[in-house]
C-alpha cells in the first residue's frame, strides 16, 4: 500500500543524509514560549507561530486547568451528538462579539475550519477563486466542495479581476478566498484592492486570518480590521493555534441562515468537539487580546528588531514586515545544512522545502513571539548571520553597496 510513496521515502532519506530529520524533531521539554530543551541542550524557539506567547500565559493555563477539573478531559462526541457543552456556545458568542460578527462556529482544528467552511458554502455549481499560494487546507476544502476552482496569481488583484470578468456570465456564486498573512513568506494580502475587485464583480469574499489574528489591527482582529474593510468581508475563518496559543478553528459571518452550516458542514458534524480545557483557554486568550494591547506592541517591536537584523546581514527575506520571516536559500542542500547548523547552535526554525513553498524554493522559515527578549533576538540574528556567512550565500549590505 505504501509503495507509491517510494519517491517520498527517497527524498526524506536524502534530507537525513545531511543531518537530523527536520520533520521529526521531538523536544525533551518546552520551557517557555521561547525556549525548550532538545537532546539535553537548551534551544531558542524561532519557529512556533506562538506570536503572542499565550501558550504560557498564567490566566489561560489556569482556565484550562479549572475546566479539566470541573468537566473532564474531553467531550467524546461531535457537536451535533453529545459534544456541545455550555463552554462551546459561550466561546462562539465571545468570538462573534470580538470579531464584530453576528455568528461564529467553532471547529476542532484550523484545517477543519477551512474544510468545513468551503465545503459547506460552495457546491458543484459554484466558483471558488483561490490565491495561487493558498494554504493546503483551502485547496482541500475546495476539492471537498466539488466547486469549480479558478486560481489567480498570488496577491494580484488585477489577475483576479480578469478571471472574475471571464466568469461573469457563468451561473453559480463566486467566492474569492485570500489570506491575511501568508504562512510561508509572511507577506500580507492587498486586501483593499481585492475588496474593490470583489465588489465590482458582485462576488463574495472569505479571508483566512489564521496568521493575522492577534497580530494586525488595533484590536487584533486581523488584516480586515487593519485595512478598514471588515464590512466587505463576508466570511472570516481562522485558527486558535497561532496567536491564541491552543488548537481549533472558527468561521464567522453576518450571513443569514448561518446556523444551517452546522447541518451541512461534514467536518463540523462528524468530528469530536474541542475539550473543555481548550475551550476555556481560548476564551481567556480572547480576553487577553482585548485587554492587553501591549502584547501586540511588544510583538511589533520584536518583529522590527528581527527584520532589521536579517536585512542588515544581507539576507533575502519576504516582502512584508510581519511575524514570519523566511530566509531564501539558493538550493535545498544548503537549506538543510543551514537548518542543521542553526539547531546545533541552539536556534530552532522551520525548514520548508518542496511543494509547500512558493515556487518550490527552499526556505528557512522563522516566526517571532512577543515574549522573545531583545537579547534572544540579537543572539539569533548573530547565529543566523554567522552561519549564512560560513555557507557563503549572501553579501553583507556594505559589500553589496560597493
Amino acid at each position: 500500500m505504501l509503495a507509491k510513496y517510494r519517491e517520498l521515502r527517497n527524498a526524506r532519506a536524502g534530507v537525513m543524509q545531511l543531518g537530523q530529520d527536520p520533520f521529526g524533531v521531538v523536544f525533551d521539554r518546552i520551557l517557555s514560549a521561547t525556549e525548550a530543551t532538545l537532546g539535553g541542550s537548551r534551544v531558542m524557539l524561532f519557529g512556533t507561530n506562538n506570536y503572542l506567547g499565550l501558550t504560557f500565559d498564567p490566566s489561560c493555563m489556569d482556565a484550562a486547568a479549572r475546566a479539566i477539573r470541573e468537566e473532564g478531559t474531553g467531550t467524546t462526541g461531535s457537536r451535533i451528538a453529545n459534544g456541545s457543552y455550555g463552554g462551546h456556545a459561550a466561546l462562539e458568542a465571545r468570538l462573534a462579539g470580538f470579531l464584530k460578527r453576528r455568528h461564529a462556529m467553532v471547529f476542532s482544528t484550523g484545517y477543519q475550519a477551512n474544510l468545513g467552511a468551503l465545503s459547506g458554502l460552495a457546491g458543484p455549481k459554484d466558483h471558488l477563486l483561490l490565491d495561487a499560494d493558498s494554504h493546503a487546507s483551502i485547496y482541500d476544502g475546495a476539492r471537498m466542495a466539488g466547486a469549480q476552482v479558478t486560481r489567480f496569481r498570488h496577491n494580484d488583484p488585477e489577475d483576479l479581476r480578469r478571471r472574475l470578468r471571464h466568469l461573469a456570465d457563468q451561473p453559480g456564486e463566486k467566492l474569492v478566498v485570500t489570506e491575511g498573512i501568508y504562512s510561508m513568506l509572511g507577506d500580507v494580502a492587498p486586501l483593499r484592492d481585492i475588496v474593490a475587485v470583489k465588489r465590482e464583480a458582485g462576488a463574495r469574499l472569505m479571508v483566512d486570518e489564521a496568521h493575522s489574528l492577534g497580530v494586525l489591527g488595533k484590536a487584533g482582529r486581523g488584516l480586515a480590521e487593519a485595512d478598514g474593510v471588515e464590512p466587505e468581508v463576508d466570511y472570516v475563518v481562522g485558527t486558535f493555534s497561532k496567536s491564541l496559543g491552543a488548537v481549533g478553528g472558527f468561521l464567522a459571518s453576518d450571513a443569514e441562515d448561518f446556523d444551517l452550516l452546522r447541518l451541512a458542514s461534514r467536518p463540523y458534524m462528524f468530528t469530536a468537539s474541542l475539550p473543555p480545557s481548550v475551550i476555556a483557554s481560548v476564551t481567556q486568550a480572547i480576553k487577553v487580546l482585548e485587554t492587553e494591547p501591549s502584547l501586540r506592541a511588544r510583538l511589533r517591536r520584536n518583529v522590527a528588531h528581527f527584520h532589521d537584523g536579517l536585512v542588515a546581514a544581507g539576507l533575502s527575506i519576504g516582502p512584508s514586515v510581519s511575524p514570519i520571516a523566511s530566509i531564501r536559500c539558493p538550493d535545498q542542500a544548503t537549506a538543510i545544512v543551514f537548518w542543521n547548523r542553526l539547531l546545533a547552535a541552539g536556534v530552532y526554525v522551520n525548514l520548508a522545502i518542496g511543494s509547500a513553498t512558493p515556487g518550490g524554493k527552499p526556505l528557512l522559515r522563522t516566526s517571532i513571539c512577543a515574549e522573545h527578549t531583545p537579547e534572544q533576538i540579537d543572539r539569533a540574528i548573530m547565529i543566523i548571520r554567522d552561519i549564512a556567512a560560513s555557507l557563503g550565500f549572501f553579501q553583507p549590505m556594505e559589500a553589496a553597496a560597493e
